[in-house]
């Protein structure tokens, strides 16, 4: 089945991956850990998940299907409606269905759908080209005991030789002292010196700019009216997609029926499948953005989705 393919390509890139009328694949990041019992060194890892309770189509992966298979939007949701189809089928007659890469479905005696992940599998980007290993043992014991033992046969003493300072080292070492703080406090009353100039000439300098200020008068014949000027702003990862159009001339029209209807809508630059965009907002905060393509979906188009994308 070429379609979970593509689901384990979206599970390296994103935490959630819904397939619509079916169940959502979630992903949580585990940490490098070791395994105390074999000694296993492992890797950092993304754990997969199945939620059966999230079937609403959010449009990330009917949009990659028609991006890889270079066919439209509605193309690729009747290739997903007719994957789950023959899905559950499978599932109803008993058999186990596998994913690729990602786990296997099945049915228990209550009729419940259970999914196994393959932990073989790594979709952490970062952890790429890394793999468990076992290192044996380090036993620090055994060392220790070799150590205590070779003391004990050859313990070493150290015995303190007191040396004679010389005194003609003693009155040289004065010397330079005396030198480095003559030196010392020479420098440091010029760097009172330099700041007192300074502050000084600064303070002529703002004397000298506020009577400036001070004495200019500004007067503004025919001033220009206040315009105000609303423009659309799109900003955020999340972007609510009214219809993606491989003819330029389909996504102006569907951006002119969107602005008769109070809309600001928004046409992206071209995909590299030669796609044209069109927007119907953007939001920062997922939820929101979920809250309202819901509302569109209900109020005005059934077959808006969801764009995970930065534009800006």
């Amino acid at each position: 089945m070429q379609l979970t393919t593509y689901i384990a390509d979206l599970l390296y890139r994103y935490e959630c991956v819904i397939i619509p009328g079916f169940g959502a694949f979630l992903t949580r990041y585990k940490s490098a850990h070791i395994d105390d019992a074999t000694n296993t060194f492992n890797p950092p890892s993304k754990i997969v998940s199945f939620n059966k309770q999230l079937q609403a189509n959010d449009g990330l992966f009917a949009n990659y299907v028609a991006s890889v298979e270079k066919c439209s939007y509605e193309t690729a949701l009747q290739q997903i409606r007719k994957f789950t189809a023959e899905i559950s089928t499978a599932l109803s007659e008993g058999k186990t269905i596998s994913f690729k890469n990602i786990g296997d479905f099945s049915l228990n005696e209550e009729k419940s759908l259970q999914f196994e992940p393959f932990h073989q599998q790594n979709f952490s980007t970062s952890a790429f080209g890394l793999a468990s290993f076992v290192s044996p043992k380090i036993s620090r014991e055994v060392y220790k005991e070799t150590v205590e033992a070779l003391e004990d046969k050859a313990p070493i003493i150290f015995t303190p030789k007191r040396k004679e300072a010389k005194p003609y080292l003693k009155y040289a070492a004065i010397a330079v002292i005396a030198l480095s703080a003559i030196g010392f406090g020479s420098l440091k009353l010029y760097e009172n010196q330099v700041q007192q100039f300074n502050y000084a000439e600064r303070q002529k300098a703002n004397s000298l700019v506020e009577n400036q200020i001070q004495e200019a008068t500004f007067v503004i014949e025919n001033p220009l009216p206040v315009l105000s000027l609303q423009l659309p702003k799109h900003t955020g990862m999340y972007h609510i997609v009214a219809g993606a159009y491989r003819e330029e001339a389909n996504a102006d029209k569907k951006m002119q029926q969107l602005r008769d209807k109070g809309f600001l809508p928004l046409k992206m630059e071209p995909t590299r499948y030669g796609l044209h965009q069109v927007l119907y907002a953007s939001f920062a905060d997922r939820l929101e953005a979920q809250q309202k393509l819901h509302e569109i979906q209900r109020t005005e188009n059934a077959d808006a989705w969801l764009l995970v994308q930065d534009i800006q």
